[in-house]
């Protein structure tokens, strides 16, 4: 099996090296693929108004089955040069995300956007996401679930434009949920702030909205289970279509 391994958080974090090295022990070849620089909420972005450097990175006590490069790019670049440079993957994963990727996170999450390029190409892909917390960052529960997760998926695939979300709470979890996207969003704010140079500049921030739906992602995280949420690349809405069609008349 060969496992093609990116995110969003870069190269050097130690939630892709946790997922890396647990593919490692059930994978032939493993190569990991991530952005040079943190490329958190970057979003499907892809670039293509300037080229993009592809670079062999040594990193400390990897198998000899594990290559890493890192490239100057989103994670969506990273899952399209991994397979153009290192090989064409069973499987597709990406992460463990240093935070969760929950109800409409996920339409901002290079984490996942980089789980759906690898389904754009027709490669079976699964992203990981850990909550965090004020405690130490564990991904160990995260790694062996992903250690029993991937073979079944390598072996009995996906279907057709459906990649999985895969979010864990913080410490070990209660048991695995399968769950729905839930509306769980953010409450946007602007802060203004003046440069020295008497020049206005802006952090975009927000504060989570939250969710009460039951069976959805984030009251299981948010109760200490895992969970899995089914995705599909066709946004379309469909059983809109007959009202729509009442805008044309």
């Amino acid at each position: 099996m060969k496992v093609l391994v990116s995110n969003d958080d870069g190269i050097f974090s130690p939630g892709i090296l946790a997922l890396a090295l647990a593919m490692s022990e059930i994978a032939d070849e493993v190569a990991m693929v991530a952005p040079d620089v943190e490329q958190s909420a970057s979003g499907h972005a892809i670039t293509v108004r300037h080229p993009l450097r592809y670079t062999a990175t040594k990193l400390e006590n990897l198998p000899d089955n594990v290559k890493a490069y890192r490239v100057d790019g989103t994670p969506a670049d990273c899952v399209v040069l991994g397979v153009h440079n290192a090989f064409r993957p069973d499987v597709v994963v990406s992460g463990i995300n240093l935070g969760s990727n929950l109800g409409y996170d996920i339409t901002h999450s290079g984490t996942v956007a980089a789980a759906m390029e690898g389904t754009t190409m027709g490669i079976p892909s699964v992203a990981f996401s850990l909550r965090t917390g004020e405690s130490e960052l564990n991904f160990s529960h995260a790694a062996s679930f992903a250690k029993q997760l991937i073979p079944e998926v390598a072996k009995r695939g996906l279907p057709a434009r459906t990649f999985l979300n895969v979010n864990f709470p913080v410490g070990k979890p209660k048991d695995v949920r399968l769950a729905r996207q839930s509306t769980h969003s953010w409450e946007d704010s602007v802060i203004k702030r003046e440069d020295p140079n008497g020049q206005d500049y802006y952090w975009i921030a927000g504060k989570p909205t939250g969710s009460d739906e039951p069976d959805s992602d984030y009251i299981a995280v948010s109760q200490g289970y895992a969970c899995i949420t089914p995705l599909h690349l066709d946004m379309t809405h469909s059983s809109f279509f007959a009202n729509l069609a009442d805008y044309l008349e």
